[in-house]
């Protein structure tokens, strides 16, 4: 009963549970997935693997090792392999799949792990990708034996402390030779991952070949239809800096290893598909050194004959992509609030939606006659796997429903409002026991990127807009110009303005809150992290209206941000310019010049080994404002914790900081 429920609490994130990619099996029996659930006593994550059956069968966990991820199906459907942490490093494993509940057998043993499995059309092989420096690649083309096999596991036990002692030698002190040279909470080795194939079958004793030679990553591997060929792509310049800025596609030849580039640089061109029938590649594009355009996605003809962008006209962009076994592309595209599934039809040149409604796909698996399984948050439901079949849609597993029997869940609500710039969409909650003609203390959220969006349900900030709502909060979020989701001509009209143009439409927003009677103009917070950490300095150092603010991992200081993060050239593309050429666009568009004019209880939250926005940044805004202003600031500092701290962080950060945000809010909006 609904009277016998309770509000959401930040403890209540340890209930969640999310899954993650979904494959359909070849026989179209089965969907295998990933389910991860908080471990709060380990600071981690569980994550094992789960067996659906289709049409309508109820999900079984299959593995049980808390660290298994990536499951792909054999051809003939009968053994998944997976990536497990099971040792001390990742390694791939195959599990029988006839006889659910048996042994997982290690194919790897890779000094430095593997992972990213694709199996070859027969399901004799298996590629994957590897990494290692390059002296360990030529060591291992000499066949290197000057580690001699232990005599007992105290030799081996040796052996192993003086590896671990001569790797940590090697980085005393630590060399940096291009940016960036620390990539989210470690520092950036000189270890690239290198494409291997190795024989599946249990009864076959050889060592996986390697066919890359190369001092860069390449990404997932993926064979050709005939089995001859394998598509990857990596770096065009291997010695330039944000080398994934500027990629091509490459096949390489299984037998001989020989590559061949696909694309010619152009574009940036990365994550290449090929259909099953041969005919096609589909990769994403995008403008080399420029960060606000689309990515657009396209199909080449295997040949190189023909090339099509297939989102170009319908300007929104695609997240996912699947092929179907009868050559049709699966994809996720982001619209006004929504992520939904469509269709592309190759032969027809026709791009359709596959399926309405109100909910976000996060991953997304293609199988026979349309069938799809999607992990989908909705309004609802933070995460649930779901099943499109024949234009039914239906949620094939509860994980998150016990709890939300309990628990209190406040309703969405579009507005759509104008701001100087135009219309600009965004929704809001109600307090959880909202009594009409009341107003209540509203807390703002604001989203990062600077060119992402939010919806109707965006799965990263379900629990949290519940949490302030549950609080006593009406909680208004909306995407300013510069979000995706609404075309080439929105994204950029945030270009080389991200505080004036982003805040003119955010505090429409607020008013349009306002007007309608539900929030109190004088008891107004206002939070977001990354982009929406410096969209929340900039709004409180540009107007008094805040009571109370949470800045979050934010960018503060653009020049010192460009000589410390791990992609400066975000801020070259998006202001036009280096910070040598013109500086003085890089101050007056930073936050920290106007920290003076802060009045509202600043709070700073940032973690300590965040590599994309460096905590530098909050320790400069801590100081000024500090120094200058009689304003109360505080700030805290979550160790280990990167620039994911709240999307998958430890979990006790991660209820951590919810429950500091609304204390640092209840102190100063409700005092």
């Amino acid at each position: 009963m609904a009277e016998t429920k309770r509000p959401i609490t930040a403890e209540d994130l340890y209930n969640i549970h999310s899954l993650q990619d979904p494959q359909i099996s070849p026989d179209g029996e089965y969907v295998a997935f990933v389910k991860v659930t908080p471990d709060p006593l380990n600071k981690t994550y569980k994550r094992n693997i789960w067996l659906l059956p289709l049409p309508a069968g109820e999900a079984f966990q299959l593995t049980r090792g808390d660290s298994d991820s990536g499951p792909r199906w054999s051809p003939d459907a009968s053994q998944l392999a997976f990536v497990s942490d099971r040792g001390d490093k990742p390694q791939i494993y195959l599990l029988p799949t006839s006889a659910p509940g048996g042994e997982a057998r290690a194919l790897t043993a890779l000094e430095n792990g593997a992972r990213s499995p694709d199996w070859s059309p027969d399901g004799t092989r298996i590629a994957f990708l590897a990494p290692l420096r390059e002296d360990e690649r030529s060591s291992e083309v000499a066949g290197d034996a000057s580690a001699p096999e232990p005599k007992d596991k105290l030799e081996q036990k040796q052996q192993k402390e003086r590896k671990a002692e001569a790797e940590s030698n090697r980085w005393d002190p630590r060399p940096m030779w291009r940016i960036p040279y620390r990539q989210g909470t470690s520092y950036v080795d000189e270890r690239y991952d290198q494409v291997y194939v190795i024989d599946a079958a249990e009864a076959a004793d050889s060592k996986p070949r390697r066919l890359t030679n190369l001092n860069a990553s390449y990404s997932q591997p993926r064979w050709s239809a005939d089995g001859r060929s394998i598509y990857t792509d990596r770096a065009i310049w291997l010695e330039a800096d944000e080398p994934w800025r500027a990629k091509n596609i490459f096949r390489l030849d299984v037998e001989s290893g020989e590559e061949f580039a696909l694309t010619d640089g152009e574009y940036s061109t990365y994550s290449p598909s090929p259909s099953p029938d041969g005919g096609w590649i589909a990769y994403s594009r995008a403008h080399i050194g420029v960060t606000d355009l689309p990515e657009r996605l396209v199909l080449m003809s295997a040949d190189g004959a023909e090339s099509r962008v297939i989102n170009i006209s319908l300007d929104r962009e695609v997240f996912e992509f699947a092929w179907s076994p009868e050559s049709r592309l699966a994809l996720s595209i982001e619209s006004e609030g929504n992520l939904l599934p469509w269709t592309y039809d190759p032969g027809e040149d026709r791009l359709a939606i596959a399926h309405d409604g109100i909910y976000e796909i996060e991953q997304i698996s293609a199988g026979a006659d349309g069938l799809m399984a999607l992990t989908v948050s909705t309004p609802d439901n933070p995460q649930e796997l779901y099943i499109l079949n024949g234009g039914g849609f239906r949620e094939a597993t509860s994980f998150n429903h016990a709890w939300l029997d309990e628990v209190i869940v406040q309703e969405v609500h579009e507005l759509r409002f104008d701001s100087p710039q135009g219309e600009i969409q965004g929704w809001y909650l109600l307090p959880v026991g909202y009594e009409t003609g009341k107003t209540y203390p509203l807390a703002l959220n604001i989203h990062g990127g600077p060119h992402a969006a939010w919806g109707f349900s965006t799965k990263s900030m379900w629990h949290e807009w519940q949490f302030h709502a549950a609080r006593g909060y009406a909680v208004f979020y909306c995407n300013p110009h510069g979000s995706g989701g609404y075309g080439e001509a929105f994204m950029r009209k945030l270009h080389a303005a991200w505080g004036p143009v982003a805040m003119d439409d955010i505090m429409a927003g607020v008013d349009a809150v306002l007007a309608r009677g539900i929030a109190d103009q004088n008891r107004l917070a206002i939070t977001g992290g990354s982009y929406g950490g410096y969209m929340t300095a900039w709004i409180i150092s540009h107007t008094d209206r805040f009571k109370a603010a949470v800045s979050q991992r934010g960018v503060y200081n653009i020049s010192s941000f460009y000589g410390t993060s791990d992609v400066p050239i975000l801020m070259s593309s998006e202001f036009d310019a280096e910070p040598w050429e013109n500086h003085d666009v890089y101050w007056d568009n930073s936050p920290l010049k106007y920290a003076a004019n802060i009045s509202a209880p600043l709070l700073l939250i940032h973690s300590e080994n965040d590599f994309r926005v460096p905590i530098e940044q909050a320790e400069q805004l801590f100081a000024w404002v500090r120094r200058a202003t009689e304003t109360p600031v505080h700030m805290l500092r979550y160790p280990r914790e990167g620039h994911e701290l709240s999307r998958s962080g430890e979990p006790s950060h991660r209820v951590s900081r919810l429950s500091e945000m609304i204390k640092w809010f209840d102190r100063y909006v409700n005092a």
